[in-house]
């Protein structure tokens, strides 16, 4: 009867800790997908910031065209804060993500710490059936305790 109750509770932890492991890896998928976003963002600044420096040297070498080079080299400007301030956005949010998959990934590593105490405990319940050892009933017991702590622990995502 021990057993199968160990081996249920084992089944549901087991279950917790392949969920917790696919949303590690959406997350960090999702931080991956922010990151080269904001890769993006950061060459088409990039691409302005050359725009406005060729501008500048236009600026030096016709100067009879001094007012468009100047309206050109301040709608850079303009353009480069905005472009900043999105990548800077995406840069943050990916770290969020990431940040998510480390946690994820930390209650993954409880749910499967928790579910490998259960299948101790199980084996340790067979040999304790076979052998009538009382050491041996104590430590599926101990065992098992220990297991449903990593399992209290992981839900509660300590």
């Amino acid at each position: 009867m021990f057993t199968a109750i160990v081996a249920t509770v084992g089944a549901l932890f087991s279950y917790m800790g392949g969920s917790t492991q696919a949303n590690a890896v959406m997350y960090k998928n999702n931080a991956a997908i922010k990151k080269t976003e904001a890769a993006n963002q950061w060459n088409y600044y990039q691409a302005k910031n050359a725009k406005q420096n060729l501008s500048e040297l236009a600026l030096e070498v016709v100067p009879a065209k001094k007012d468009f080079y100047l309206k050109e080299i301040e709608r850079f400007k303009a353009d480069k804060a905005e472009i900043k301030a999105k990548a800077d956005a995406l840069e943050a949010e990916s770290s969020i993500w990431d940040h998510r998959s480390d946690e994820e990934l930390h209650k993954h590593h409880r749910w499967e710490q928790a579910t490998t105490a259960l299948q101790i405990s199980i084996a340790l319940a067979a040999i304790a059936l076979l052998t009538r050892k009382d050491w041996v009933k104590r430590a599926m017991y101990f065992v098992s305790a220990l297991g449903l702590l990593l399992g209290v622990l992981a839900a509660l995502h300590l």
